[in-house]
């Protein structure tokens, strides 16, 4: 069995510019997510068989049909698990075109059991997992932060693997689906 998930790709220099952003707000003194895990997660797939992987690798090139996508960082946020915050995120304004997306994925997962998400697609990039309570100040900084939106155009989606080690978990890059150009 492989842990999958499928993402859209956030370009390195926005990545960069996220990541200057919340160093400003906030430090290095943290156990951030590293550059190279920032994406944005369209579907947590789990576990699937090895076996099946080339039938999902084919199943997915219809993304390639899509456009690129106009996208917009514009916020950090918080969700909260017993009313302690776990998980500092950076909120996305993004093209409606990605519910169409997120729809046919959930179709085409639907070939291979995999069940579709009930919760409302929250598009976010996570920042860091929250371990003990940071303080209301830490909180309260992020929440009060503004900025100018990020802007960006995300051209390509990709099928990942995830795979769970004692020191967190590493991504693998299976397939690369690259997005039209606009028209």
């Amino acid at each position: 069995m492989i842990r999958l998930f499928i993402a859209l790709n956030v370009p390195e220099n926005i990545k960069t510019q996220l990541i200057d952003l919340r160093n400003s707000v906030a430090g290095m003194n943290y156990k951030w997510e590293e550059k190279e895990k920032l994406h944005l997660t369209l579907k947590f797939i789990g576990d699937l068989s090895e076996e099946k992987l080339n039938d999902l690798v084919n199943e997915l090139n219809f993304i390639t049909t899509f456009p690129k996508l106009k996208c917009s960082i514009k916020n950090f946020g918080f969700f909260f698990r017993d009313s302690k915050p776990s998980i500092l995120w950076a909120g996305f304004e993004i093209d409606e075109l990605i519910l169409h997306i997120n729809n046919k994925l959930d179709l085409a997962l639907e070939k291979f059991s995999i069940k579709k998400e009930i919760r409302k697609f929250n598009p976010h990039l996570t920042l860091l997992r929250i371990k003990n309570d940071p303080g209301n100040n830490f909180v309260n900084s992020f929440k009060n932060f503004t900025f100018k939106p990020i802007n960006f155009t995300a051209d390509s989606i990709s099928l990942y693997k995830s795979r769970l080690l004692p020191t967190g978990s590493k991504y693998f890059e299976i397939k690369n689906y690259k997005l039209k150009e606009l028209e």
